[in-house]
């Protein structure tokens, strides 16, 4: 009787671990927590689960203030995503200065995080024009070359990777005849800093990621995957007309170790919540796995 109950101990057991990695290996991709933004403002801890129920496996935060995330403590939070088997990758820290950057690494550090992300140009060199909602940066692009070396270098000391992470501007030519994402690629040191691409801003700009790739191999590790429709919107991954096939070929190519899905807006009243339950789906259809 005794060896009977074992036995089915064991089949419990071994059905329970099968329905765990099963589990596991459904739960892939990342995304932005950018995304859902009013979700987590209203309520982080149910926003934050009903992203893991949905699939995704890694998580961007974008809402880091007086040294929490999201109202939590860098170690509450990454305990609360441990919980959900949810992991911390990257962290957009647009506030971050050349004084307040070693408490905010510490911050980072104690999250969890692996990748420290500049998301626009720090220190005041990103330009906003609200009448028409045109984004650009200043020209003092030297200045910010060195503003984010040293950066890198205060991150590769903490033990974090340093991303910058571009819009369609940077692809611009500014007054001077420079293109800042190029001029950022050949004279910033792969050392100390590397790149977070943003697939729908690159095309937005009428760039080619994969001719990035071939001229800056290693590059670029995360991807910002995220949709474009015919009206050049924003839209899920796989219901627009970028051809992500085509980009993932080049995955090694382009250095890519994760990738992130964003969706900065959503449009005819799609719930940003079904709209990232969309993309998980989405991916799948180019083989993002």
């Amino acid at each position: 009787m005794k060896k009977i109950f074992r036995i089915q101990l064991l089949m419990v057991a071994l059905f329970s671990l099968a329905a765990c990695n099963a589990f596991s290996q459904d739960k892939f991709g990342g995304l932005t927590l950018y995304t859902v933004r009013s979700e987590m403002e209203a309520n982080p801890e149910k926003t934050i689960k009903e992203v893991a129920d949905i699939g995704y496996k890694y998580i961007e935060s974008a809402g880091y203030q007086d040294g929490k995330f999201y109202g939590m403590s860098p170690e509450d939070f990454k305990n609360y995503l441990a919980g959900l088997d949810l992991v911390p990758i990257s962290t957009h820290q647009g506030s971050v200065t050349l004084e307040n950057a070693e408490e905010m690494i510490a911050d980072v550090k104690a999250a969890g995080f692996k990748y420290f992300v500049i998301p626009v140009p720090p220190m005041g060199h990103f330009k906003y024009d609200p009448k028409t909602q045109s984004m650009s940066m200043s020209e003092d692009i030297e200045l910010v070359a060195e503003i984010l070396t040293t950066l890198g270098k205060k991150c590769k000391e903490a033990g974090l990777e340093l991303l910058y992470h571009n819009h369609d501007f940077e692809f611009k030519k500014n007054k001077k005849g420079i293109v800042p994402i190029e001029y950022f690629l050949e004279n910033l040191d792969p050392a100390y800093v590397n790149f977070q691409i943003d697939l729908y801003w690159t095309a937005k700009a009428g760039a080619d990621p994969v001719a990035y790739f071939e001229k800056y191999p290693g590059r670029f590790k995360i991807w910002h995957v995220k949709d474009m429709d015919e009206q050049g919107r924003f839209t899920p991954v796989g219901t627009g007309t970028i051809d992500f096939a085509k980009i993932l070929e080049k995955k090694e190519l382009s250095g890519m170790q994760y990738y992130i899905v964003e969706q900065d807006r959503t449009f005819d009243d799609m719930d940003p919540l079904e709209a990232i339950r969309i993309s998980h789906d989405g991916l799948k259809k180019f083989g993002f796995q």
